[in-house]
């Protein structure tokens, strides 16, 4: 007789910069989301599926939830609060403190008006003492009724295992969503664009990533299979960050694209022949078109 196995959805909810994408990549055992020290890394749902013998989770990584200033933030507000509903557990991801900022706070009364269980993940737990740990835990039990908590080290991995076992506690019984291969829903095209834009915002200054989208013009692999061909193309809102964004004799556009070469290889495990070019489009965060040229559609929200 076969045994039942658990399967169901799970969202990761928390500040921007908190480390979702970062216990995302751990648990699936490789990078699917990019990461980023800067705010508004993620802009799309992205589905990441662990498949063990205990059952089938797919992890949906979601935009920070964050007070939006413009259209394109508008739409990853709408996408995270949106999808808290349609869930069976939510991780909601905090960094080790004792103070609770308005930004907590505001995730924290979107949480009261849900039935889904809500386990609180305390991560970067490796930066403090351990004992100072139960007084965060302390702090957090009084702002909401968790129905677990856990600190992790999503960058080492500490607690993977125990916060993976209380995931599939709360999860339903039920059948498979995705072959057991599959670790996610995201076409290669989609994953090519966003660690082109990763490398961008990780060499690039600080007020420039936030007004960068990434399209893909040309993907094609060769005819022997053994080399891929790609075009991209960098959008930016100002002609000054175009500049930046080239270097000077083109140094900066060299250093992402060999940079986001690399890691694209290791997902196709073939070689790339990656060219960039910059474009500008004033102000495309706040034009509903534009937006919708580079994958953030209102409609699906």
């Amino acid at each position: 007789m076969n045994e039942q196995k658990k399967s169901g959805f799970v969202t990761l909810i928390g500040r921007p910069n908190v480390g979702k994408s970062t216990l995302m990549n751990q648990i699936i055992g490789q990078k699917v989301a990019i990461t980023s020290h800067k705010p508004q890394t993620t802009r799309n749902r992205i589905q990441t599926v662990y498949t063990s013998d205990q059952g089938q989770i797919v992890f949906l990584d979601t935009p920070g939830i964050h007070k939006a200033k413009n259209k394109l933030g508008e739409y990853m507000v709408s996408v995270a609060e949106r999808t808290l509903k349609e869930v069976d557990v939510i991780l909601w991801l905090v960094e080790p403190g004792t103070f609770i900022g308005a930004g907590e706070r505001y995730i924290a009364q979107q949480l009261a008006h849900v039935n889904t269980p809500v386990i609180l993940v305390i991560n970067k737990v490796d930066t403090v003492k351990k004992e100072e740990v139960l007084t965060f835990i302390d702090v957090y039990r009084k702002l909401l009724d968790f129905t677990e908590i856990v600190p992790v080290c999503a960058l080492k991995g500490t607690n993977k295992d125990t916060l993976l076992e209380l995931i599939f506690r709360y999860l339903p019984y039920g059948p498979m969503f995705y072959d057991e291969d599959t670790i996610t829903d995201q076409p290669m095209r989609q994953i090519a664009a966003e660690l082109i834009r990763e490398k961008a915002l990780k060499l690039l200054a600080e007020e420039i990533p936030h007004g960068i989208a990434v399209s893909i013009d040309i993907m094609r692999q060769r005819p022997k299979g053994s080399i891929w061909d790609i075009e991209a193309t960098i959008v930016c809102e100002r002609d000054s960050h175009k500049g930046i964004i080239i270097g000077k004799g083109g140094t900066m556009l060299k250093k992402i694209g060999s940079a986001a070469r690399y890691e694209i290889e290791k997902q196709l495990e073939a070689k790339v022949n990656l060219k960039l070019w910059v474009k500008v489009k004033k102000d495309w965060r706040d034009s509903d078109f534009l937006m919708k040229n580079f994958g953030y559609d209102k409609k699906e929200v």
